[in-house]
């Protein structure tokens, strides 16, 4: 049984999700002067186009189940990839100070707000714990 529905698992990943993100994008900045250095993002929506794409079934245990489509076991929705095919400065680094400090900006957005998502779910779990007081 899942006591919470999948949403504290959910907002888990998301947070993970965003942490790496947040890594990955210091990472870039503190690169921007390094030679040769090639920037890395953390995708994604093309990992979920991906798995979309595929076919997927399930194994029905009983003629009275629905049919369903099969669950990925994968741990990581997400991956951290190089981007070697630019380069903005005359050293080969390719980082876009601007560019990043954009994406930070978003991703801080967004870790925030599955932060205040999980304190609320968990403020709801203590009212009803309470008792509604």
């Amino acid at each position: 049984m899942n006591l919470f529905g999948g949403t504290i698992q959910t907002l888990e990943n998301s947070l993970n999700y965003a942490s790496k993100k947040n890594n990955t994008i210091a990472n870039n900045i503190a690169n921007v002067d390094t030679p040769g250095f090639k920037a890395k993002k953390v995708l994604f929506k093309d990992l979920l186009a991906e798995k979309q794409k595929e076919s997927i079934s399930g194994t029905r245990t009983h003629p009275q189940h629905l049919p369903i489509g099969g669950a990925s076991n994968d741990s990581m929705a997400y991956k951290v990839v190089k981007d070697n095919g630019t380069a903005y400065n005359h050293n080969g680094n390719n980082v876009d100070i601007d560019k990043e400090m954009n994406e930070l900006a978003k991703n801080q957005l967004f870790y925030q707000s599955m932060v205040d998502r999980l304190n609320g779910k968990f403020r709801s779990l203590e009212t009803v714990i309470k008792g509604g007081r």
